[in-house]
């Protein structure tokens, strides 16, 4: 198999790929890509849910990189799109994926908000540990979990913002936590082909990336 094959193999298994209906609560679990901002805004407009929850202050790829949080950050993009501000909540102390889950859920308790039915709005490599994740770390009962991005394919994804390297590395790590986390207590336990590993594995051998 070709190495862009492998990347691709690794890329769809990352994506859950499911048909959205309508939820409480568009959960954006921020990061460097605005352009998944811009995305929970367009689900908003086509009436996918009532309220966006923008999560995150600064992780591992935002340290320094927007002046103000990555939730205020992505929800004056939301604004801009046209989204009302009484539509928006923003978590702002979050730095990790279980962070996001946890402070959210702290969140919504205190302002008094009740949300049975979730999207999940990730990048389209981070969906499947989005929703390992929230189904570990959210300690409310739940009706409905769903988990969309824009489903970019790999090389469709990659621009000056997001180059090649940056979001190969950026899919290893993802997918190695995948794999470690739920043994941590991170994340519940996905089921991983067995050529899914195998492409990782012949990712791992072709490139040398740290802790992956």
């Amino acid at each position: 198999m070709k190495l862009y094959q492998h990347i691709e193999t690794l890329w769809e298994y990352m994506q859950l790929k499911h048909e959205l209906t309508s939820a409480d609560c568009l959960f954006v679990m921020c990061s460097n890509d605005l352009r998944v901002a811009e995305y929970a805004a367009n689900l908003y407009h086509h009436q996918l849910a009532p309220l966006i929850v923008f999560s995150g202050g600064e992780g591992r790829f935002t340290d320094g990189l927007f002046e103000k949080s990555e939730a205020d950050t992505f929800a004056e993009i939301a604004r801009m799109a046209g989204v009302p501000s009484e539509a928006i909540l923003v978590e702002t102390r979050s730095s990790n994926s279980g962070e996001n889950v946890r402070f959210t859920e702290a969140l919504l308790k205190e302002k008094g908000i009740q949300c049975d039915s979730f999207i999940l709005v990730q990048k389209p490599f981070m969906e499947r540990r989005a929703i390992a994740t929230f189904e570990k770390q959210w300690q409310s009962s739940y009706s409905r979990l769903q988990v969309s991005s824009t489903g970019h394919a790999f090389f469709e994804y990659i621009n000056e913002e997001m180059p090649l390297m940056m979001v190969l590395e950026a899919l290893m790590e993802d997918f190695s936590r995948v794999k470690t986390y739920p043994e941590k207590g991170f994340q519940t336990t996905q089921h991983i082909p067995s050529h899914v590993e195998s492409s990782y594995q012949a990712l791992r051998d072709r490139f040398d990336f740290n802790a992956v």
